[in-house]
């Protein structure tokens, strides 16, 4: 095996250094060219994990399409969100409000939309309308993305680095032991094109094994790893984008693998520069997963923030089942971009919707000046990713949650044209190695607004699992639906995945009755 000379007074479970400390801003809104959200350090809280860090989001806002009929935000593609809520709700405790992103909790699951047809357009669009279950006078209107799906055996060659906290924070069994099996399996997927090396980091960092193809020798570099020392990851990080620039591959996959608890306490405390770092490498071509592990001290906030500035995705391992499901089944969309800056923009015709509220996608919203500049960073889809948006909206002339305003002076009439489209949906995108966007448009006929069935099949499931991110946040606008609806909602659905939601939607209704009570004390 070739460990490096330097690795043999590493592995053993030494102290390694330097600079994602104090890592608590979160980047995820999209606000200029470059996600510069506002600095939320004072809003992250952990009020059911002492020690975890989580940025704080206000549920979206109703909006009147008298005052705002354009909505534009950023394509999510992560799914952290979904397994952390299951690691709380398993263990029998509640999930902090703002450890939930509902959109990767719907995102979580796969849905039968269509594959694209022509690949010149990476992915299909697919809408639909059904009665909102908790609302008889709404409306929900999904939006529906697939990526085309890449066979393995076609997939570019992979240039990737493991960069590993082995700091004593990582001792634990759900902490570096899972990620020596998570990566263990990823591992397993390497093809003879593909090189893999291993950087570690606690007190000091270091490469312990250089690119190989060889997957015994990164099954025995992992094998040797132990945790111990204080954390920082700056220099890690370095290291780690230093060893991917020295076996770029032209025209391949080329990313960093970032596995840790997040718990960044020694080190550099700039945010910019580490922002500056992950940006630049994004831009000359090598992008940035964080798998986040264990409890207790995860850095949510700062994990999500990173991957997003770094063009990847963040996900967190909570078990053996879920590494598999992120490194293994869902291989190729973890590491192969079919398209970036994906953003989506949907304009209401107030003919037809006099108020809206998008689910989900707090911290990826864009101002509507956004869409067009291909400045501006969005988020990026893997092959055979999938994206589901869910609005609610209102049909014109039916009670909505704004009032009328008394004053005559103060009403904003919005007379829209009766030509039949209830909303028009744009999307921008570009392909992985252009600059400049393509666009797709869709209109969403106004006859579909008429419907009062409820959600059926597919939809009803995405609805069900939006509506449990919501009541988990706390969203006061779901009115009377309870877990039990949820679950009546989501049917007897085929699939572990879709069944184990099915059993978090009875753990979580175990718990409201301690919630209420502890809620009543306060």
């Amino acid at each position: 095996m070739r460990l490096s000379r330097r690795a043999r007074s590493i592995v053993g479970g030494v102290a390694l250094a330097a600079l994602l400390a104090g890592c608590s801003r979160s980047g995820g809104s999209y606000a200029d060219s470059n996600y510069a959200g506002r600095d939320v350090a004072a809003d992250l809280t952990a009020p059911a994990a002492e020690g975890e860090r989580y940025q704080a989001n206000a549920v979206s806002p109703v909006r009147t399409v008298a005052d705002a009929p354009v909505s534009t935000f950023a394509v999510d593609v992560d799914t952290a969100a979904y397994s952390n809520v299951r690691r709380f709700l398993t263990q029998g405790k509640t999930p902090p409000p703002e450890a939930v992103r509902t959109e990767e909790m719907i995102n979580y699951f796969r849905y039968d939309y269509p594959l694209p047809t022509d690949r010149t357009a990476p992915f299909s669009v697919t809408t639909d309308v059904a009665q909102s279950p908790w609302n008889p006078d709404t409306r929900l209107l999904r939006i529906g993305l697939r990526g085309y799906d890449l066979p393995y055996a076609r997939r570019p060659a992979a240039n990737l680095v493991f960069l590993i906290d082995v700091s004593g924070s990582m001792n634990d069994e759900d902490k570096l032991p899972l990620v020596k099996t998570a990566l263990t399996m990823l591992a397993d997927q390497i093809g003879p094109q593909d090189k893999v090396g291993i950087v570690v980091y606690a007190g000091a960092a270091g490469v312990v094994l250089d690119p190989t193809s060889d997957p015994t020798e990164i099954r025995d570099a992992l094998d040797q790893l132990s945790a111990g020392g204080s954390t920082a990851g700056g220099e890690g990080l370095q290291r780690a984008y230093a060893l991917a620039r020295d076996n770029f591959i032209k025209g391949g996959i080329n990313r960093v693998l970032l596995a840790t608890d997040g718990d960044f306490n020694v080190g550099i405390t700039d945010q910019k520069e580490l922002e500056t770092l992950i940006e630049r490498e994004r831009d000359d071509g090598i992008t940035l997963t964080t798998l986040g592990f264990g409890q207790g001290n995860l850095n949510d906030a700062m994990m999500e923030s990173i991957a997003d500035r770094g063009n990847g995705n963040y996900a967190y391992i909570d078990s053996a089942m879920e590494a598999k499901k992120v490194l293994s089944e869902e291989l190729s969309s973890t590491l192969f971009t079919i398209a970036k800056d994906v953003k989506i923009q949907v304009e209401f015709n107030p003919a037809y919707v006099s108020q809206y509220r998008l689910i989900g996608y707090e911290n990826r919203a864009l101002a509507e000046q956004d869409f067009d500049d291909d400045k501006v960073d969005a988020g990026d889809i893997g092959a055979g990713h999938q994206v589901t948006a869910i609005y609610e909206v209102v049909p014109t002339g039916t009670r909505g949650w704004l009032s009328d305003r008394r004053y005559t002076g103060n009403r904003r009439p919005a007379p829209g044209r009766q030509d039949g489209e209830m909303a028009f949906v744009r999307l921008r995108y570009k392909l992985p190695d252009g600059d400049t966007s393509r666009l797709i448009e869709r209109p969403v006929a106004a006859p579909l607004l008429a419907t009062h069935a409820l959600p059926q099949g597919d939809m009803a499931f995405a609805t069900a699992v939006a509506a449990f991110g919501q009541k988990l946040r706390g969203d006061t606008r779901l009115g009377d639906i309870g877990f039990a609806d949820i679950r009546r909602l989501a049917g007897n659905p085929d699939g572990y995945w879709r069944q184990e939601f099915v059993k978090l939607t009875e753990l979580a209704e175990a718990g409201a009755p301690q919630r209420r009570r502890e809620a009543t004390l306060d």
